[in-house]
């Protein structure tokens, strides 16, 4: 079984863009992700999923390995599928989706999931990590429900499961956007119908509870995120400042 990490990178973003390429660190974001990923023991290979030139130079320059894919792509996970057709990986390979905005992934979310992967069956794997009751119904924290064996029942925006009696005791998990996939399941998954509650939610990963599919989950302690504003990446400046400066 080979296991590749898959950056997936688009140059777009809404609410800051160009982010992958901000560089007021000295070094590009989509870089600092590299070296964040590059600390896990447990891959083959490294890949960016690009969809600008910009980007594919910029990887390259720092001696990574990138693929260019198209720039009509409706989520990461196209995009990856279509990564994964270039590299000619075999449907029994393991993709690690990283995002490319998290530079702050340690390495042992990476090797988690790859042990994940690696004993059991399941086609897909993610992490999640203890939420504080006080910020679990903020809906842009993806809040997971699991089963007593680690696999998940559900996803959602609302916090789950649902304290009827307000006892306050009530273990709340949030779910952590870094994925694994078994190719030939990658493949499929990008087929399938979108579903009722995925198009409610607006959350990919439904989509394969729906059609039936496992989801493994394991509790990691990571409790950092990816950087989506400017304010985000400022605080990301400032902490490689501080970082620098001990």
């Amino acid at each position: 079984m080979k296991v590749v990490a898959l950056i997936p990178a688009r140059f777009a973003s809404t609410r800051l863009p160009g982010k992958m390429l901000l560089d007021r660190t000295g070094k590009a974001l989509i870089v600092h992700v590299l070296e964040a990923v590059r600390r896990s023991g447990r891959l083959d290979d490294i890949v960016v999923a690009a969809d600008d030139a910009r980007i594919i130079s910029t990887v390259q320059a720092a001696g990574r390995k990138a693929v260019m894919t198209r720039v009509d792509h409706r989520c990461g996970t196209d995009r990856l599928a279509e990564a994964a057709t270039i590299l000619h990986l075999a449907d029994d390979d393991v993709v690690i989706n990283v995002q490319g905005d998290e530079p702050d992934m340690p390495a042992h979310c990476i090797d988690q999931l790859v042990d994940l992967m690696r004993h059991s069956d399941a086609p897909m794997a993610t992490l999640a990590t203890p939420l504080p009751s006080a910020t679990a119904g903020d809906p842009n924290r993806v809040k997971v429900v699991l089963a007593h064996n680690g696999n998940a029942l559900y996803f959602s925006r609302s916090p789950i499961p649902f304290d009827r009696d307000t006892t306050g005791r009530t273990g709340y998990l949030l779910h952590l956007g870094i994925y694994a996939y078994r190719v030939g399941f990658l493949q499929r998954f990008t087929r399938l119908t979108p579903t009722p509650a995925e198009e409610s939610e607006k959350l990919e990963q439904l989509r394969a509870l729906e059609h039936g599919f496992t989801i493994r989950v394991a509790v990691t302690e990571y409790t950092g995120g990816g950087i989506d504003t400017p304010d985000d990446y400022e605080a990301f400046v400032r902490r490689m400042a501080r970082t620098a400066g001990s």
